[in-house]
């Protein structure tokens, strides 16, 4: 049982050399991810006179962060385990495969490598707003928490199968290209309810420079109960307690 396996970890953990190069590599990861995806939406609104709202505008944002992402798990996978997202680190962590200190360190460095991505695209581009996530007309908190909730347990499952689970075996970079293709996928399906964010991060960067905060608890509460939901299914139906071994950080 994933409950059993949960660890707070040692007060010196977070001076480590190993946990602190693991935080910096998923700040750089975010800021990579967070630059890519929210600049890719800028451009498109810039060349298209604010059409970010249209099918077109969906697609290239869908594709953005579908490569991006392909890239910051990538890069990050062997120092860190290439989480970048808070929620992926929390189902990490509820499945035992990372301590609670180490992912306080994790969480602040997403938070810091996002805010960061966006200070940077807002000089970069002259001024420009980094649209923080918002509910179409018509969608109610809820059901953005509910589209929120589906979506993060597909990523979080994912990552799972391909990443975390003893049993994946050699699968090389088929992990980030799925991981990728998974948030890429989900931003098509509810992209154009509730921004399809799946990433407490991903929303926090832009709220903080544009200053919005309406309805911001829902890219929390839906990605985390997502995440929580896809990590105790995993470990409890496809991770047997014979076979279950603590993995190293590099593999979450």
């Amino acid at each position: 049982m994933p409950i059993r396996s949960i660890a707070i970890g040692a007060p010196s953990e977070a001076s480590q050399p190993d946990a602190l190069k693991a935080a910096l590599a998923e700040f750089i990861s975010m800021l990579i991810f967070v630059f890519a995806g929210q600049g890719s939406g800028m451009a498109f609104n810039k060349l298209t006179d604010n059409g970010a709202g249209t099918p077109a505008g969906l697609i290239s944002a869908s594709i953005a962060h579908a490569f991006a992402l392909f890239v910051a798990v990538s890069v990050g996978a062997n120092i860190s385990g290439g989480h970048v997202n808070p929620a992926v680190t929390f189902g990490a962590f509820v499945g035992g495969h990372i301590t609670l200190l180490r992912s306080i360190l994790y969480w602040i460095a997403q938070l810091l490598g996002s805010v960061v991505a966006c200070l940077l695209l807002k000089f970069a581009t002259g001024g420009l707003e980094t649209g923080a996530f918002a509910l179409s007309s018509g969608v109610g908190t809820w059901n953005a928490v509910v589209f929120e909730i589906v979506m993060t347990f597909g990523l979080v499952y994912t990552v799972y199968a391909t990443a975390v689970d003893p049993k994946k075996g050699d699968i090389g970079i088929i992990a980030p290209i799925a991981i990728g293709f998974i948030v890429g996928a989900n931003i098509l399906a509810g992209g154009a309810f509730d921004g399809a964010s799946m990433n407490p991060a991903v929303s926090f960067g832009p709220a903080v420079v544009s200053w919005t905060w309406t309805n911001h608890w829902v890219y929390w509460l839906g990605p985390f109960a997502g995440a929580v939901i896809a990590a105790v299914v995993y470990e409890i139906f496809f991770i047997s307690s014979n076979t279950h071994e603590q993995l190293p950080t590099t593999d979450y």
